[in-house]
């Protein structure tokens, strides 16, 4: 029950952050378009420079906010602190810059914050940089550092350079190559400068770009392969995991979908796994479902149960060995293709086995012989009407 209210609780703040992020760009935008005819009383007596300027602002915020909703999916603390920041700043920009969307804005702002508050321990996942991520960032900030920082101490050898927006506006124009013309060095050594910011922006911004957005293209194809993310698998909860893939498995699959109960399935088979998340939409972890390091990251820990339902038997006990060695007190389930080895599954570590053969064979038996309690029991079974 703490699962599932953790859950939509966690899921209610996320849906709250978007939506505000969305209307933030909304009304800023709209306010940079259209200026407002009328204001609210408590911001009337600000000049329209500052309706422009929140209009700008509020867009900004808005984007910001998105990208700080989709770091609240996947957990993050400094995604929960962005939040926390940027909600109050888009609730007073949507005051200034919009009489109808400012009031909807800080109402959705201030619901957002309360939800953020109440489920703070849900966003506790610290950002997992690699070494070379945080040196790429810091590349970056340094060299944009070091042209803002020459730029502003050489104004009087530039065209264009008089204040320290104009030196931060320079940085970010070289390092994009934009290069508008309106900053240009006048002198020999401004251009030994220009030169130096140039080499320095335009490489540290090209390796940033590849080293953060990289891993992120990855993830959207491994998504598009029918496999789970990391931000899949931080979502999980009392679940229930599903070791392999066959003929027994798709009935399991169909059950647990339409029972709505959240569920992962590990097998080996890349065409099974994307042919489950393009049909179904299942979330597949492709890898050995008997290995430990995958039954790890599926947090067989947190799961409510575990179903082994394959082919192969053989196969079947090596899972079940894995998961009963990694969670000794996980409810594991089991279906045996041949009756035989019901008690060598159970020895392997699960709680239950059935073996759909004999279940089968057994109604077959009875309703052949006129047995009407076991036709019941089979249309039960088969959902029948």
């Amino acid at each position: 029950m703490d699962g599932w209210r953790d859950r939509v609780g966690g899921r209610i703040a996320v849906t709250l952050v978007t939506v505000a992020a969305l209307l933030s760009v909304v009304a800023g935008i709209g306010g940079i378009v259209t200026r407002p005819t009328r204001r609210l009383s408590i911001v009337a007596a600000l000049p329209d420079d500052a309706v422009i300027l929140a209009g700008f602002t509020g867009a900004i915020t808005g984007f910001l906010l998105l990208v700080a909703a989709y770091g609240l999916r996947r957990g993050l603390r400094a995604a929960w602190i962005a939040a926390v920041v940027l909600l109050p700043l888009t609730a007073i920009q949507g005051l200034v810059g919009s009489t109808v969307a400012g009031p909807v804005l800080l109402a959705l702002s201030l619901a957002a914050l309360l939800a953020l508050a109440l489920n703070r321990r849900l966003f506790a996942t610290e950002i997992d940089l690699s070494p070379t991520q945080w040196a790429s960032l810091s590349a970056l900030v340094g060299s944009l550092g070091y042209s803002t920082a020459g730029a502003f101490a050489l104004d009087d050898q530039f065209t264009g350079v008089s204040t320290i927006t104009d030196a931060v506006y320079f940085s970010v124009v070289t390092a994009s190559t934009v290069g508008y013309g309106d900053v240009t060095p006048a002198t020999p050594l401004a251009k030994w400068f220009a030169m130096s910011a140039l080499v320095l922006n335009v490489a540290a911004f090209a390796i940033a770009l590849g080293v953060l957005i990289t891993p992120a293209i990855e993830a959207r194809l491994t998504n598009a392969l029918g496999r789970m993310t990391d931000t899949d698998i931080d979502l999980l909860a009392d679940h229930v995991i599903v070791l392999g893939y066959g003929e027994l498995t798709e009935p399991i699959v169909d059950e647990l979908i339409a029972a709505d109960v959240e569920f992962l399935v590990i097998t080996p088979d890349e065409g099974a796994a994307r042919l489950l998340h393009e049909e179904d939409g299942v979330h597949v972890l492709t890898a050995d479902p008997s290995g430990e390091e995958p039954l790890e990251r599926a947090k067989i820990g947190d799961a409510r149960a575990v179903v082994a339902a394959t082919n192969n038997d053989a196969e079947d006990a090596l899972a079940i060995l894995t998961a009963r060695q990694l969670s000794p007190d996980a409810t594991i389930v089991a279906a045996a293709t041949d009756r035989e080895n019901v008690n060598k599954l159970k020895r392997a570590g699960a709680d239950t086995v059935i073996s759909p053969a004999t279940i089968g064979g057994h109604l077959l038996v009875e309703s052949a012989l006129g047995g009407e309690d076991s036709e019941a029991v089979a249309r039960q079974l088969l959902d029948e009407e």
